[in-house]
C-alpha cells in the first residue's frame, strides 16, 4: 500500500476497509481527539465538528471544505477501533474511551 494511503475501519460495515488520504485522516483524527470529552453524553457531532476546525491545517482543508466527510470517516473508524464511543442517546454524541 503506498505510503500516502492508510486503511480504515468502519463500525457499520465490520471487516471491511478502506483506504484514503493518510496526512487528510491523521489531521482529522488529532483534532477529533483533542476535542473529544473523556466522559458521555460527549459533543454531538455538529458542536464537534465546530470545535475542531480551528484545529485542522489550512492547506489540507480550506475553509473547513470537506471536513465534514473527513471527520465521519474518521469517526466511523474511531468507534470500530474502539478509541471511541457514542452516548446512547439521540443526537449522536461522542467522547474518548477510557483506557481501563
Amino acid at each position: 500500500m503506498p505510503e500516502d494511503k492508510i486503511e480504515i475501519e468502519n463500525v457499520a460495515s465490520p471487516g471491511r476497509t478502506t483506504r484514503v488520504d493518510r496526512t487528510k485522516y491523521l489531521a482529522m483524527r488529532k483534532a477529533l481527539l483533542a476535542v473529544l470529552p473523556d466522559r458521555p453524553p460527549g459533543l454531538k457531532v455538529a458542536d464537534a465538528k465546530q470545535a475542531l476546525l480551528p484545529h485542522l491545517p489550512d492547506e489540507l482543508f480550506p475553509q473547513g471544505e470537506t471536513a465534514g466527510w473527513w471527520l465521519k470517516a474518521v469517526q466511523l473508524d474511531l468507534e470500530a477501533k474502539g478509541v471511541i464511543r457514542r452516548a446512547p442517546d439521540k443526537p449522536v454524541q461522542l467522547y474518548l474511551q477510557r483506557k481501563r
